[in-house]
């Protein structure tokens, strides 16, 4: 009885016992066959064979060697002689550099005297904005170089003179710097975008030379040379080793054509032959007869070129290029549609099923707000006004790029509407009944028009609709905009002017000042302007309102013996953003990049390499907006404050109507007042109602860039405005005044809890 429930008991534990068992059972096996056969090795005799390939090496006595997965490494700590002396280690301009990278492109056009205004023009409207880099050699002595074009004269117009000193001069110049040199005369139409693809599927670490592979006349079968009239590429490892051969080419070998010469070279010296197909990449080209009309090619030959030769004139080159810009743009709209009809296919089998197929297919999903904060908002238009506008009036008039966007995009619904509905029904629009845009940082600007048609039947039978049409504006793919070479090395000369009213905050902008760039060695400088006002300056003698500031300037000098800070005195009323520029910018040289700061700009060292990185001489100015906080009074009313090590997210707002901090370089400015002075003449009144963003804005064709900086954090205080300035200037003074008093939400609670402690 007992052995029986205790039987009963432990039944719903066998299982476990059993596979408890088992496990440990196997795992003893195996680990008795595993030292088995680490210890049970067959050794014959004889010296030891030599590793599989593949296998990790070992070491003299068995043990795993340094390719074994268990080898750790030995970390050897850094040590540095304190004896000898330190090197700083110098870093390339550009981390490409320093790894290695070399360009993909490089071509090469030659032209001569008769073409050179014709044809080597053509070629560079057509396709050398497609190209990264490309140049144009001839043989002209002091030749006169058409507008955007780059141009290396040689002084020889013999064709085998030209080809040698052309390739000699893309080794010297550009041989280190690119993987393939393209080699094309300007009676050549390339298709630049199947060329740079070509050179995408080829290797760079073969001697490569494709092109349109011709005959020698009365030479060697099987040597082929490249046709010069259809182009041909060279790699850079073939240049490198033909180049030392190139003096003994033109010695040696006579030929009357440059291509025949070239060819001759690469195969006498190095061995190879001109191939049109390498790595499974065909080079196809098209020879053109005389009088064909481009429109009416329909060869398959003809669409697949890569070069087309010759071309007789400027016209015919146009001419090919919408041709085949055309035959382009047909394969984009047949591989969108391929693929459109691939998404659809496959969003059949997800989960969501045809409804997770987003509208239009390919392009994403329209930004989903997660709470009310995030929502988009769609601005309503008509054909003439839009009613949401940049100056913040409720409505303005449609004009400019608005205008023309809104054109546009009814053109283009009632074209898609007739293009879906043609030939049972023809729509015209009779008007635009309303209007909504938004832009979507996901897909792109939306459009939503409640259109008034008239709808025309094959019989002639009209009438009118109104119908409700939806359009997108996809965002275009991201293109990278080459910008000149800047530094955060460069000097900035810091403008500080001061007037009466600021004298209370100078000494909290001089603090920071010596602290955030004194103290750091930053490679910045400080210059003052005191504006007096006439009343002001004529008793400078007796009392100088600047004192107390000048002598703050004074004990910094002394603390930092190796600093100089310079003040200028300047009388007048109106202090004039331009009128006192003018003043700093003649005492200083033209290459002084210069930062307009205002006297509650607390400097930091992040944002003067902004200001480094952002200014570009001949290129780009940079106007910061700074962000202002709002008053405590009302933002905190009576608790506690922001602690101060709090970056920028305090309660405020980046104010866009403070034009006050500018960074600019001295030469772009005194070249965009010298239009103003023309321009303005005598008229010295007109400089009161400007700042020097305008003179920028009107009178330079540089880019103006115009962003929220966070580095340039501004305290409260309620400035005053010069009513003596223009009316634009004092308007846009006030209303800075009064958004930085605080939040809607803010002044909200304020008004509410005055309205409580009045109503007790």
């Amino acid at each position: 009885m007992r052995l029986g429930a205790a039987l009963s008991a432990l039944r719903p534990a066998l299982p476990l016992l059993l596979g408890l068992s088992l496990g440990c059972s196997l795992s003893l096996l195996r680990a008795s066959w595993s030292h088995g056969v680490a210890e049970e090795r067959c050794l014959a005799p004889g010296p030891p064979a030599p590793p599989a390939r593949g296998a990790p090496p070992e070491a003299a006595d068995g043990r795993p060697g340094p390719g074994h997965e268990d080898f750790r490494p030995r970390i050897v700590p850094y040590y540095r002689d304190p004896n000898k002396p330190y090197k700083k280690v110098l870093r390339t301009r550009y981390i490409q550099t320093e790894l290695g990278f070399h360009e993909r492109l490089f071509v090469a056009v030659l032209t001569s005297k008769a073409t050179l205004n014709t044809l080597a023009v053509a070629v560079n409207k057509t396709v050398a904005h497609h190209f990264p880099r490309l140049l144009y050699f001839t043989g002209l002595r002091s030749a006169k170089v058409p507008h955007g074009m780059v141009l290396v004269a040689h002084g020889d117009e013999r064709p085998i003179w030209l080809m040698y000193e052309t390739m000699n001069y893309i080794h010297q110049h550009f041989g280190s710097d690119y993987d393939w040199f393209y080699i094309m005369q300007d009676d050549t139409y390339a298709q630049a975008e199947q060329v740079k693809a070509l050179v995408t599927h080829l290797s760079i670490n073969q001697d490569v030379y494709l092109g349109r592979a011709e005959e020698f006349i009365g030479g060697d079968e099987q040597a082929r040379y490249c046709h010069g009239g259809f182009g041909y590429l060279l790699s850079r490892s073939l240049l490198l080793k033909l180049h030392p051969h190139l003096d003994s080419c033109r010695n040696e070998i006579l030929s009357v054509r440059p291509d025949e010469w070239l060819g001759r070279c690469i195969i006498d010296f190095l061995g190879i032959t001109c191939v049109s197909q390498l790595q499974g990449q065909h080079y196809h080209t098209y020879e053109l007869a005389k009088n064909t009309e481009p429109e009416k090619e329909e060869e398959e030959e003809f669409q697949a070129a890569l070069a087309v030769h010759p071309v007789s004139d400027m016209t015919l080159m146009y001419r090919l290029h919408k041709q085949f810009s055309r035959i382009q743009l047909d394969r984009v709209y047949q591989e969108i549609q391929d693929l459109q009809m691939q998404i659809r296919n496959l969003t059949a089998l997800t989960p969501a099923g045809e409804a997770g197929v987003t509208w239009p297919v390919g392009i994403n999903a329209p930004f989903l707000p997660k709470s009310r904060f995030e929502v988009i908002s769609w601005d309503y238009f008509t054909e003439q006004h839009l009613f949401s506008c940049p100056d913040g009036s409720p409505k303005c008039e449609l004009s400019g790029a608005s205008k023309a966007d809104v054109s546009e995009i009814i053109e283009s619904a009632v074209e898609q509407l007739n293009r879906l509905y043609q030939p049972l029904l023809r729509f015209s629009k009779r008007q635009l009944l309303n209007g909504y845009r938004r832009f979507d940082p996901t897909r792109g600007m939306e459009y939503t028009l409640d259109l008034l048609l008239e709808a025309a039947t094959q019989k002639g039978h009209s009438h009118v609709l109104a119908k409700r049409v939806s359009l997108v504006r996809p965002l275009s793919k991201v293109e990278i905009i080459p910008m000149p070479y800047v530094t955060e090395a460069t000097r900035v000369q810091l403008v500080l002017p001061l007037t009466v009213q600021d004298l209370d905050f100078v000494a909290n902008f001089l603090d920071m000042f010596a602290m955030n760039t004194l103290d750091t060695h930053d490679n910045a400088l400080l210059t003052l302007l005191f504006i007096y006002h006439p009343y002001d300056a004529q008793r400078v003698g007796q009392v100088d309102v600047f004192a107390g500031v000048k002598a703050m300037v004074g004990e910094l000098e002394k603390r930092y013996a190796e600093v100089k800070i310079p003040w200028i005195s300047v009388k007048t009323e109106v202090p004039s953003q331009v009128k006192l520029m003018d003043i700093v910018s003649k005492k200083h040289p033209v290459d002084t990049l210069f930062f307009l700061a205002s006297v509650w700009t607390e400097i930091n060292m992040e944002f003067l390499n902004r200001c480094r990185m952002n200014t570009i001489s001949n290129w780009q100015v940079f106007f910061p907006v700074h962000f202002q906080e709002f008053n405590p009074a009302l933002v905190y009313r009576g608790e506690q404050t922001a602690s101060s090590n709090t970056d920028f997210l305090r309660d405020g707002h980046f104010d866009r109507h403070s034009f006050a901090e500018a960074c600019f370089y001295n030469s772009d400015y005194m070249t965009a007042r010298t239009k103003l002075a023309a321009d303005i003449l005598d008229r010295d009144e007109v400089l009161e109602s400007m700042e020097v963003f305008d003179v920028f804005l009107h009178y330079s064709g540089l880019h103006l860039f115009r962003a929220v900086e966070p580095g340039l954090v501004q305290k409260y205080t309620l400035r005053s405005c010069n009513p003596r300035l223009s009316e634009e200037l004092y308007h846009r003074c006030v209303l800075s005044n009064l958004e930085g008093l605080a939040s809607r939400s803010h002044l909200a609670m304020a008004l509410f809890e005055q309205e409580q402690a009045n109503s007790t």
